[in-house]
């Protein structure tokens, strides 16, 4: 049999991540620079740690329930960052050989993950899913799509969506952003399984916080009809070009700063709307 030409191959249409979503409501010239013209974006050593710690959280739990212990835990790091390597090998950038602050990073990841077993017991529960893709398709057309951190259905069948964040737990502007995120996925859940979530759950591990919330369907009703506007933009903008920059603080760390028109920047010739996905979004965007 011959093998298929490009065009026989499945194509994945334009969908609206939760991340994409946050970076066209933050900055429309962002959403341009991350989903149409794709530029390149260097990694964070915190943004890389805490895809490791999500790694071991997420293999943690294909562990029998005796074993889910801080330890146990710690010696996952190792081969989690191996795995990592070789799945993003541009991570590997972020030491030299034999670099002896890699050896405190990877601590730093062990103590995020001290950080999580001071928030709950794995061995006490099976999560009903781990590193779950979700996607929806809106009635307007608006295709949702995006990764959960782990969904736990209680024998009741109450659903609790939680999300695993690395970094400390944040102020007000940040709480909204996360909550952004979590809405978003409690309404997916709610499309693909017919029961809205009972709790949202945000794990800080920094600093041992969690964040809950009840979110009800008049609210998730609300929340999608808000994605529907914001995706109704990005196509007015996306056929046009005209993604309009909106300078705030959060441009002091933009990697894109210097392409930006709001501080003298030109940015690249608009390529087009893309094809066939303009809704990426990498495992680096959930570990905030």
């Amino acid at each position: 049999m011959a093998a298929p030409t490009i065009t026989d191959r499945p194509v994945r249409r334009p969908a609206l991540s939760p991340s994409r979503a946050g970076d066209f409501k933050q900055c429309p010239l962002l959403y341009r620079f991350r989903a149409v013209d794709r530029l390149p974006e260097r990694p964070t050593r915190a943004q890389v740690r805490g895809t490791v710690v999500h790694a071991v959280l997420e293999e943690l739990f294909s562990l029998p329930p005796a074993e889910r212990v801080p330890d146990r835990a710690r010696e996952l790091v190792g081969p989690a960052w191996d795995r990592v390597r070789a799945e993003r090998p541009e991570f590997s950038e972020l030491f030299a050989e034999g670099d002896p602050e890699q050896e405190e990073w990877l601590a730093s990841a062990e103590g995020l993950l001290d950080g999580y077993f001071g928030l709950e017991d794995p061995r006490r529960f099976d999560p009903d899913a781990r590193e779950l893709l979700v996607e929806w398709e809106l009635p307007s057309g608006v295709l949702l799509r995006g990764y959960v951190d782990r969904v736990d259905v209680a024998p009741t069948g109450e659903i609790r969506v939680v999300d695993y964040k690395t970094g400390a737990a944040p102020r007000e502007v940040g709480e909204a952003k996360a909550l952004f995120q979590m809405k978003f996925y409690a309404l997916v859940l709610w499309r693909l399984r017919g029961v809205v979530p009972r709790q949202l759950r945000l794990m800080y591990l920094a600093d041992r916080q969690a964040l809950a919330y009840q979110p009800e369907e008049a609210e998730l009703a609300r929340f999608e009809r808000t994605l529907e506007a914001i995706w109704d933009a990005i196509l007015r903008a996306g056929r046009s070009g005209d993604f309009r920059p909106n300078p705030s603080r959060m441009c002091d760390y933009c990697d894109h700063k210097a392409l930006c028109p709001a501080f003298d920047g030109t940015p690249p010739p608009y390529p087009g709307w893309p094809e066939p996905d303009a809704g990426a979004e990498t495992p680096l965007d959930r570990v905030d």
